[in-house]
């Protein structure tokens, strides 16, 4: 059942980050949370890493197809993510932030080793910026005032990825932290997957010429 639901979560997570890039070259725009995606983005990189040293799982083959599928979505960030700030933040100003970003992401998540250990560090941060990410895309829903280059399949996918972990990691795993993180996911998950079944249920009713 284990290592199904690891296979479940990979397989969810992969769609998510398929999704992202082809919205994110189709709508010259990015499809996941800045800040999310520098987590997720030097989560991926430390665990692929170790994965490729320590041994391969299949934990580890899908760490390494997240990471390599990151690089992707980073990229429409870089390259669409300007036009969704102020004028006033330049290109040069964007291009520093998101490399801070990326930085303290990597420290963050090595703060996080540094503490627990691998083992915990990899669960921990993994689930409490999973549960930054379901904010952030209520925030962007708010933030863009619709489903603009956003996607019920990342929604969804996103929401089937993370609760397969929390029942392994919290449930099997016998972690309150982990069910509970977990939980909270789901909430925002869903919430958010309404945001977007809604919007959509009125766009098609107002009409293709509707604004």
């Amino acid at each position: 059942m284990i290592l199904f639901l690891t296979i479940v979560s990979g397989l969810a997570w992969s769609l998510v980050y398929i999704e992202a890039i082809r919205i994110g070259f189709r709508d010259r725009s990015y499809a996941i949370p800045a800040a999310a995606l520098a987590l997720n983005f030097a989560w991926e990189v430390i665990y692929a890493s170790r994965s490729a040293v320590t041994g391969l799982s299949a934990q580890g083959v899908f760490n390494i197809a997240w990471a390599l599928a990151d690089v992707l979505v980073l990229y429409t960030f870089f390259r669409f993510g300007r036009s969704e700030l102020p004028a006033w933040v330049t290109p040069k100003l964007f291009v520093g932030w998101g490399v801070l970003l990326g930085i303290a992401a990597f420290a963050v998540q090595g703060l996080f080793v540094v503490e627990f250990g691998w083992d915990d560090a990899a669960r921990y941060a993994a689930f409490l910026q999973n549960l930054l990410m379901s904010g952030l895309f209520i925030a962007m829903f708010v933030a863009r005032g619709g489903t603009r280059s956003q996607s019920l399949l990342i929604a969804v996918a996103k929401w089937i990825g993370t609760l397969a972990p929390t029942v392994v990691y919290g449930w099997y795993g016998n972690s309150p932290l982990v069910l509970g993180v977990g939980a909270l996911c789901s909430i925002f998950d869903l919430a958010y997957i309404g945001l977007l079944w809604r919007a959509r249920a009125a766009s098609a009713v107002a009409g293709p010429g509707s604004s």
